[in-house]
């Protein structure tokens, strides 16, 4: 059985846009997985710790066989591969950083994977990409897409160019 996930996608070390652009290449190559869309490139100020560069943000629409563990590994691994090292810290500078936001309609709360993403409202960096793709969707536990986006201003985001570019 498929179901469509949204992938965000973050980094801002060594060329970002690059990992970005080569990350949803790969999210599509991944086993049982294709990559329906992808917003363009959005350039947002740091969540967190303000001394580190800017991200480069995009959100890719996937349809999947992978269970959500199964896919949260591959996404890990797709991370590791960028360069990614996990130091524990939160929200600092990374080379690439894959969240998946929803995963069809599911709602899971386990240690290593909650979905939706339990920051997602609160994020313009993620709203208005996804937005970009699904501009009706229900977010369980959260609500309507629209009206989340009306309560999270995009202040320090900035849409580049198609993702594609």
């Amino acid at each position: 059985m498929t179901v469509i996930v949204y992938i965000a996608l973050g980094s801002n070390l060594d060329d970002p846009a690059i990992h970005v652009r080569r990350a949803c290449q790969e999210l599509g190559a991944l086993p049982q997985t294709c990559c329906l869309q992808y917003s363009c490139l959005y350039q947002s100020t740091p969540h967190g710790s303000s001394d580190q560069p800017d991200y480069i943000n995009a959100v890719a629409e996937l349809e999947t066989e992978l269970p959500p563990n199964e896919l949260l590994s591959m996404l890990q691994a797709l991370e590791q591969s960028h360069g990614r090292v996990r130091t524990g810290e939160h929200w600092g500078p990374r080379p690439l950083d894959l969240d998946i936001l929803l995963y069809g309609d599911q709602q899971i709360d386990g240690p290593d994977l909650q979905i939706p993403h339990p920051y997602m409202a609160e994020r313009a960096f993620v709203l208005y990409p996804l937005a970009e793709l699904v501009s009706d969707l229900n977010i369980p536990g959260f609500g309507l897409l629209s009206e989340l986006l009306q309560s999270c201003p995009a202040e320090g985001l900035e849409p580049l160019n198609d993702l594609r570019n």
